[in-house]
């Protein structure tokens, strides 16, 4: 049997489970970030720092989280032995949960009739449903949990690190989805490019639904462009940094003050005592004068930044200088790309990430790498490096421009500048070429990284043991008959 080529019969999206909520994301009521796939649930409900405090069920009776279970990663309910006090006497039950996207998921993937399932107490969706032909039993709790979520303005399912989550371990031996795509290299570049094209497009349609919401291109940018310079750890404060902050509050001034205002907002300008040198204590006491001069928004509650074991490059008080060196100036961050050809798009990523290392400059920064500490010698005038640079580009530049004309996207994605190959990445292609795979093939091409990141965050994450229920296998299966 001939295989046929990917391009030629394959579309990713359509080896996404309906579950994952990945389909058609762009309804009237779709929030940046509000598609969630059951992932995104299982760390929410993992995790007491995400997972709502006040729950309740359909009943409206109370839902208290002694213990959320134990993450199970073999065949079953996704937690187990789960302890949770329900109603105002608080009456302990004890048993598994389940986890899907849509209250009929359990009838749909058969769990009435599974013995597996004879022990769950709850059933955790994100959107809410009828009872009425549900097929649960009488005794499992429905919980929902969209509805609370929407009324916490600070939560957002892009903050959400999926990597520090526990996840199957993945059997040496060659993958389902390995055996299925076979070892023809151009097959694995069409499947990733196909998936790196799925994913720069749900980026854009964030943005998109991001700016409707606003009403304001601007706002959504910089909101957008902020969280990314949290990374990992500090996504979702760099986010409610940006909401307290608006790029509209940001009155005319020099990027100093700019700077010290944002400082001031995120609750990161220290004490000058704590300064390690006369220069460090008399440059903290300018940056508090300066910001006392138009004093920001004050937070409710201070801001969730997580600090433990950073690089001095990564603190979010440096990287927040990049944003006051690149918003509030008369030239709008736009003019960094507005007059480039976009022909070929190699030269534009490599323009367009020049420029943005060298306007990401802010002098107070060029003779330490902490607020609190002179080096004493010069150090790079740059607060990027050209891997975040290429980082910020591609996560937040290019769906932007692509908004405006959704063709772009198609032009720009064949010069998509490639990253340092990441853990995700490295684990996907060893599932899906084998562990003696060429990185090559990868390495240089940041739409294959792009789809080498999806195919990890939509299946591996959620490999079983064994991967055997792997839907991208079955998809490849079927597309290669």
């Amino acid at each position: 049997m001939t295989r046929k080529s990917a391009p030629d019969y394959f579309r990713y999206a359509d080896a996404l489970p309906a579950e994952t909520g990945h389909v058609d994301e762009m309804a009237a009521a779709y929030r940046p970030g509000e598609v969630p796939t059951e992932r995104h649930l299982q760390c929410l409900w993992s995790d007491a720092r995400l997972r709502p405090a006040d729950l309740t069920n359909d009943l409206g009776e109370t839902v208290e989280v002694r213990s959320p279970g134990r993450w199970n990663l073999e065949a079953g309910p996704d937690f187990l032995d789960a302890v949770l006090l329900v109603g105002p006497e608080k009456r302990q039950m004890i048993g598994d949960v389940e986890i899907h996207i849509r209250p009929s998921a359990w009838r749909q993937h058969g769990h009435n009739d599974d013995p597996n399932y004879n022990r769950v107490i709850a059933h955790v969706t994100y959107t809410p449903g009828p009872r009425e032909g549900d097929t649960l039993p009488p005794h499992v709790l429905r919980i929902s949990l969209r509805d609370i979520l929407r009324r916490n303005p600070g939560f957002s399912f892009d903050d959400i690190d999926l990597e520090a989550y526990p996840h199957a371990v993945i059997p040496p031996d060659p993958r389902p989805c390995a055996r299925a795509l076979g070892d023809d290299p151009d097959r694995w570049s069409a499947l990733l490019a196909e998936a790196g094209r799925h994913r720069m497009e749900r980026k854009r349609r964030r943005m998109a639904a991001r700016i409707a919401q606003l009403s304001d291109p601007r706002q959504a940018f910089y909101e957008a462009f902020v969280t990314a310079l949290g990374y990992k750890r500090n996504t979702r404060a760099c986010r409610l940094l940006a909401q307290l902050l608006p790029l509209a509050g940001w009155l005319p001034a020099p990027p100093v003050d700019r700077y010290a205002r944002l400082l001031m907002a995120a609750g990161l300008l220290p004490d000058p005592a704590r300064g390690e040198d006369a220069a460090s204590r008399q440059l903290i006491r300018r940056l508090w004068n300066r910001a006392w001069r138009q004093p920001p928004p004050v937070a409710d509650e201070p801001l969730p930044w997580r600090f433990g074991a950073m690089r001095p490059a990564n603190h979010p008080v440096r990287r927040l200088a990049v944003a006051a060196a690149l918003f509030g100036d008369p030239e709008p961050v736009e003019s960094l790309w507005s007059d480039l050809p976009l022909d070929p798009p190699q030269l534009w990523f490599r323009r367009l990430r020049q420029r943005l290392v060298e306007r990401a400059r802010l002098e107070i920064w060029n003779d330490r790498l902490t607020l609190t500490r002179c080096s004493g010698e010069r150090a790079s005038a740059n607060l990027l490096g050209n891997a975040a640079a290429a980082m910020l580009v591609t996560n937040v530049i290019v769906p932007f421009v692509a908004c405006a004309n959704p063709d772009l996207l198609s032009r720009l994605l064949p010069g998509l500048p490639a990253e340092e190959i990441s853990a995700p990445m490295r684990a996907a292609a060893t599932h899906l070429f084998g562990r003696d795979h060429n990185p090559a093939l990868y390495a240089s091409s940041g739409l294959l990284q792009q789809g080498l990141l999806q195919i990890h965050a939509d299946f591996c994450l959620d490999a079983r043991a064994g991967c055997e229920a792997c839907g991208l296998a079955a998809a490849l299966e079927r597309a290669g008959q």
